[in-house]
């Protein structure tokens, strides 16, 4: 059976990133970094959370846009502002209703795991465009926030 495993593009820093990804997330993996004859890191294989990953220095000229990102689903607010944090330290950069960018450029998503719940699981259109007007006005999205919007409070 084929798999897919997303390719990341980087100028030179792949393993940097890796590295820093693999220590962010539980159950990853370097998996193994290949080199040029002259010992530059060409490509990484890593895992995050399970899932495999493949990043390259390919040289500048292909920068990273939003039009993909990776979602990250947590279960309380304590892991949200962590993984928030680590991946807007060091020079990453805030969006809005729960986007951000990191260091490198990577867009990400750090979501609430019960998101999709609370944007359509009540079966109420009112709570759910509750929910929906106070997840537009965050950058990190604040759980008890969405939890207060859906109960109508």
């Amino acid at each position: 059976m084929p798999t897919i495993t997303p390719f990341l593009w980087y100028d030179d820093q792949a393993e940097q990133a890796a590295e820093y990804y693999v220590a962010l997330f539980p159950d990853s993996s370097i998996d193994s970094v290949s080199k040029t004859p002259d010992r530059q890191t060409l490509v990484v294989e890593f895992t995050l959370l399970g899932q495999p990953y493949r990043a390259m220095n390919g040289g500048p000229g292909h920068e990273h846009t939003d039009a993909v990102s990776f979602q990250v689903d947590v279960d309380d607010q304590p892991e949200l502002d962590r993984i928030w944090d680590a991946l807007l330290a060091d020079g990453g950069r805030p969006s809005m209703c729960g986007w951000l960018f990191d260091r490198w450029g990577v867009a990400w998503q750090v979501t609430p795991s019960m998101m999709g719940d609370l944007m359509t699981g009540s079966g109420d259109p009112e709570a759910n465009a509750r929910v929906f007007q106070a997840m537009m006005q965050m950058q990190k999205l604040d759980i008890p926030a969405l939890q207060a919007a859906a109960a109508g409070r």
